[in-house]
């Protein structure tokens, strides 16, 4: 009986040790959860009006490039007219990194997430984009979030359709 519940201790001790984090399911089996898929989107911040650009996001779990996303898509809109925006799917470029071409028309602060789901995760960031010279006075205060939900593909969060001002590292 000793042996018994020792070896019940041990074996979730040796598996709570991985780098990994792991899980018991209800059936008392220890399943081991992957790592998360990371997306970082890794165009710049600032863009000329009237030139044809690239935005880009880099997708990957641990140190891997994931190169088979099941989806990759880049929504773009104009501070204040997110229902204005444009949704387009990425195409993979290199290891890991999904990209699309854009010309901005016109002088103006613009959001970008990165919608992207691989390997059962959806991630996805947003990133602020400067395009010439906008007038900062009129820019439109955005409250959206970046939102993940890593196994059912459902945000986490309640996206309104604005920006969150803190948040410039995604749309």
């Amino acid at each position: 009986m000793k042996k018994w519940l020792l070896s019940l201790i041990a074996i979730p001790a040796l598996l709570f040790g991985c780098n990994e984090e792991a899980e018991i399911d209800t059936n008392g089996e220890v399943s081991v959860m992957p790592e998360i898929v990371e997306v970082v989107i890794t165009s710049p911040d600032k863009f000329e009006v009237g030139v044809e650009i690239e935005l880009s996001a880099q997708v990957k779990q641990g140190d891997e490039f994931i190169n088979e996303a099941a989806e990759v898509k880049f929504e773009v809109w104009e501070s204040g007219m997110r229902d204005h925006g444009i949704m387009v799917e990425g195409t993979l470029t290199q290891d890991g990194i999904y990209a699309i071409t854009h010309k901005f028309e016109h002088d103006g602060v613009y959001y970008m997430y990165a919608h992207t789901t691989a390997r059962g995760m959806h991630v996805m960031p947003k990133k602020e984009l400067i395009v010439g010279t906008p007038d900062m006075s009129k820019v439109l205060e955005d409250k959206s979030t970046n939102t993940m939900n890593s196994h059912s593909g459902e945000p986490n969060e309640e996206d309104n359709g604005e920006e969150d001002s803190s948040e410039h590292g995604g749309h």
